[in-house]
């Protein structure tokens, strides 16, 4: 068996071993409906223990790479056909897969107090200084560390941008993508989206949502330029893409120069044991604009959200846009950066995550008894 645990790697065991065979299941090692090794022969080969084997399987079925089959194994779920996968038939009632949890998610006050008291004692005067346009460099520095912390993408501090909520960059966006694109989103999809790219101009296509993600059909006659998705979590339906539609929009945007908005809003909650892998990190083609708020993750009030934009597209931004000023206050930015370098903001999201599980935990027990 060629999988290799190293030591000498800060990453966990398990973590190691599930990205090598994911990696074998998207290259087609495995094939669809095939079976992994059993964890027993997994954990001999490589002198790990069977609990770490049974932990990286988890996280493939977690994320639809894999499932477990009662006496039978693990089996391959995860289909990387050419063409586009068949969907399952809509249902108008979309039904949570594990219950819903009722965790608060609240920023502790007392936290973002200090900080604010922190950021204006070190920082001074600077506070009133103007930003730049695309947004301090201490927080979009901030981000760019995070985000290859925790989200896997890798950036430029070039290519982020910050501004005053989603809504304000839906419109960025739009201005540098082109008001003669045609823009395509989820139906039901955040009902802003819609608002905020018909007052823009701009011809859009309304694609049904099933409940693994868009109807396949839909999107392969649809004629769109840009794709505009939230993977992780639609709203309000809840449908979450499973792994195998993720790599359909992928494969839909290689094709004809178009582009994805991944919407990826309240993915820092997710109650898996390893943060939701964005659509930014996995593809190669440089197509990719990523956008993320701290409405959910801070408060709605601070109105910040931000984009990374693909390279391909940064230098063109700064040439055609760049001249806009930053519509989010310095000193709210130095506090969002330090809450994010000081460590709170990660330890935030972590003991979320933590009190999510284990209320899912509490809330399946119940199920079963």
């Amino acid at each position: 068996m060629k999988y290799e645990i190293k030591k000498a790697d800060h990453t966990s065991a398990y973590i190691q071993l599930y990205k090598q065979v994911r990696e074998d299941i998207i290259r087609e090692i495995y094939p669809y409906n095939t079976k992994l090794p059993s964890k027993r022969i997994m954990a001999e080969e490589l002198g790990i223990s069977t609990v770490t084997v049974e932990h990286a399987y988890a996280l493939l079925c977690d994320e639809g790479y894999i499932e477990s089959r009662e006496r039978s194994g693990y089996f391959v779920i995860f289909r990387t056909a050419d063409g586009f996968v068949s969907s399952q038939k809509f249902s108008k009632h979309i039904f949570p897969s594990v219950p819903t949890p009722q965790t608060s998610v609240e920023f502790p006050f007392s936290v973002l107090a200090k900080t604010m008291r922190t950021v204006i004692s070190n920082m001074k005067e600077s506070v009133l200084d103007r930003s730049e346009n695309c947004g301090t460099y201490e927080l979009r520095t901030a981000i760019k560390e995070y985000l290859a912390r925790n989200r896997g993408i890798t950036a430029d501090t070039q290519q982020i941008v910050i501004g005053s909520g989603s809504e304000y960059l839906y419109n960025l966006i739009v201005a540098l993508l082109g008001r003669d694109k045609i823009f395509a989103i989820e139906s039901p999809s955040y009902k802003k989206i819609e608002q905020v790219y018909r007052v823009s101009g701009v011809k859009l296509q309304k694609l049904p949502l099933l409940n693994d993600g868009i109807d396949s059909n839909a999107l392969k006659s649809c004629n769109a330029d840009v794709l505009h998705i939230s993977p992780y979590r639609s709203y309000p339906s809840g449908v979450s893409a499973d792994i195998s539609k993720r790599h359909e929009y992928l494969r839909w945007a290689k094709n004809f120069n178009r582009f994805i908005i991944e919407d990826d809003f309240e993915s820092e909650f997710s109650v898996s044991k390893k943060f939701e892998e964005t659509l930014f990190s996995q593809s190669g083609q440089d197509n990719i604009i990523y956008m993320n708020t701290f409405s959910k993750t801070i408060s709605p009030s601070l109105r910040v959200g931000y984009m990374v934009l693909p390279k391909s597209l940064t230098e063109k931004f700064k040439t055609t846009l760049g001249f806009y000023s930053c519509t989010v206050p310095t000193y709210i930015q130095y506090v969002l950066a330090e809450l994010i370098t000081s460590g709170d903001f990660e330890r935030h999201i972590n003991r979320v995550r933590r009190a999510k599980r284990k209320e899912i935990a509490k809330l399946q027990t119940k199920d079963k008894i």
